[in-house]
């Protein structure tokens, strides 16, 4: 799944596709470059980040979806507004992917209502305030509990079981550790029988840990910890992920494929 972030702060690339033009033409690199998804987001969810009205966030997104769409692409919607999701799934989409596992008790009709996959994704907090300080007893144990309670409200709202992804949500109100223990345990995300998605493309906690002298690595020089956590996640059988650089992550699945899935 590529990421396309039409906002002008998101943490990687605000602003580098913020027309739709410029936006449809990098959805569309890459897809040449493997990606399945392009996951089209209006409002950045980086640490600190402020809200975006729903207009705003729609005219965003929806003539970039359009585009993809009508050139036989597979869109997602990066959203937490059911408004949004609603008309991101008229203009095309057929993912609704909702960092905050339906924060808003709208949602979930709306995605029912919409034929649409979904993913339910763990957060602790808000995208302002969710680093000031996440705290969990057992980090494993509360998201997983969490994200099968919120697939199984889905499933009771008439959402097909084989529609639904979960997200543990790497760096959503996480500390390092917290990330890493996710990252250990990803098998009992996948062995809940509901396919997942995981995002960990050049996040803070890999650049906090590659980097020296207190600096953190910039998010550019992050690529070899994203593809480290790659390897874990497709060991451990998780379905979608979540990449900024499709090219490089697309050749590393081949290739681990080819060594782990013999024909």
């Amino acid at each position: 799944m590529g990421i396309l972030n039409v906002t002008p702060d998101s943490f990687s690339d605000g602003g580098r596709f913020f027309s739709s033009d410029s936006a449809i033409a990098h959805g569309l690199q890459m897809a040449a470059e493997g990606a399945d998804w392009i996951d089209v987001g209006g409002e950045s969810t980086r640490p600190g980040a402020l809200p975006v009205l729903v207009d705003e966030e729609l005219d965003r997104v929806l003539p970039v979806i359009e585009g993809l769409v009508q050139r036989g692409l597979r869109v997602s919607i990066d959203t937490m507004k059911p408004a949004v999701a609603r008309e991101a799934v008229r203009a095309g989409a057929s993912l609704i992917n909702d960092v905050t596992g339906w924060s808003d008790p709208e949602m979930g009709s709306v995605c029912a209502e919409s034929g649409a996959a979904v993913c339910l994704m763990h957060m602790q907090g808000e995208p302002r305030t969710m680093q000031a300080n996440p705290t969990y007893a057992n980090v494993v144990e509360e998201i997983r509990d969490f994200l099968v309670s919120r697939a199984d409200l889905a499933e009771s709202l008439g959402i097909e079981r084989d529609r639904i992804y979960i997200d543990p949500g790497i760096g959503f109100g996480k500390t390092i550790k917290h990330n890493l223990d996710l990252l250990r345990h990803l098998g009992t995300f996948v062995q809940s029988g509901y396919p997942v998605l995981l995002g960990t493309s050049r996040k803070s906690f890999i650049g906090r840990i590659l980097g020296s002298d207190g600096e953190p690595l910039p998010t550019e020089e992050r690529l070899e910890g994203t593809l480290a956590t790659q390897a874990v996640a497709e060991a451990a059988g998780v379905a979608i992920l979540r990449v900024h650089d499709v090219q490089s992550a697309a050749r590393f699945s081949r290739m681990y494929r080819a060594i782990t899935q013999p024909d």
